[in-house]
C-alpha cells in the first residue's frame, strides 16, 4: 500500500504542475486585464502556428478553465499511474500533434483550451482500456466522461464559439496512440473466478501432484 501510494502521488505531480501553470496564465491575464486570445492556433496562417505551443494554456474564462481542469487533472494522472513507460510521450504526441492538425484542418478562427488534450487522454484510456481488457482503464474515462456528459456532444459542431475540431482530432489522436502502445499498461481485469482458478492450481502444485499445463486466462 505504501508503495501504490507513493506511485499515486509521484503520478499527480506532472498534471498539477501543468494545471498550476495555466491557472497562473489565467491569473496573471486577468490582473493586467488583457485577453491573450491572439496566442491560440489560427488554423492556416504561419502567425498561428505559435498558437501549438500556446493554446493550451489559454482559456476564454475561468468557467472554462474550470470546466478543462478536473477531468485534465483525473486522466492524465491514471494516465502517469498505469503507463509509467510511456506517459510522457503520450502527453506530448497528443500536445503536439493536436496542436499541428488543429492548424492544418480546423476552420479559420483562434481555437485556445486544454480541451483536445482531455479529449485525447479519455480516448487513449477508453481504447487502450478496451485492447488490454482492462475495466479499470475504460471505467476511468466512462466516469468523466459521465460526469461531464458534454464531452460525448463536444466532437459535433453543435455550438458555433466551440472549437470542436480540437475534441475530435484530440480524441482521434488518443485513440491511434492507444493502438500505438497496445503492448504497455496493465494486463487484462481478473475476476473473482479466474483467482479462485489460480488458488486451485497454486494448491495442486502444493499437495504434490502433476501441475496443470499454465494457462492464459481471457476476458472477453
Amino acid at each position: 500500500m505504501h508503495i501504490e501510494y507513493r506511485r499515486l502521488i509521484l503520478s499527480l505531480i506532472p498534471p498539477s504542475i501543468f494545471l498550476l501553470l495555466i491557472w497562473l496564465v489565467k491569473i496573471v491575464e486577468v490582473i493586467e486585464g488583457a485577453d491573450w486570445y491572439h496566442l491560440g492556433i489560427f488554423s492556416g496562417k504561419i502567425s498561428g502556428l505559435k498558437g501549438i505551443l500556446f493554446s493550451p494554456l489559454i482559456h476564454s474564462n475561468f468557467s472554462h478553465l474550470v470546466n478543462n481542469s478536473i477531468p485534465f487533472l483525473v486522466l492524465l494522472t491514471a494516465i502517469f499511474y498505469f503507463y509509467q513507460k510511456v506517459a510522457w510521450r503520450v502527453f506530448f504526441y497528443s500536445y503536439l500533434i493536436t496542436g499541428i492538425m488543429v492548424w492544418t484542418l480546423a476552420r479559420p478562427s483562434y481555437h485556445i483550451g486544454a480541451s483536445g488534450l482531455v479529449y485525447s487522454f479519455a480516448a487513449f484510456l477508453f481504447v487502450s482500456g478496451i485492447i488490454r481488457r482492462n475495466i479499470n482503464l475504460m471505467a476511468i474515462s466512462l466516469l468523466v466522461i459521465f460526469l461531464y456528459g458534454s464531452m460525448i456532444w463536444g466532437i459535433f459542431p453543435y455550438l458555433p464559439d466551440m472549437s470542436w475540431e480540437s475534441h475530435l482530432i484530440g480524441f482521434t489522436i488518443g485513440a491511434v496512440l492507444a493502438i500505438i502502445f497496445r503492448h504497455e499498461g496493465p494486463g487484462p481485469t481478473k475476476f473473482i473466478s479466474d483467482m479462485e482458478d489460480d488458488d486451485e492450481e497454486n494448491e495442486t502444485d502444493m499437495s504434490g501432484q502433476e501441475a496443470p499445463p499454465e494457462r492464459k486466462t481471457d476476458i472477453n
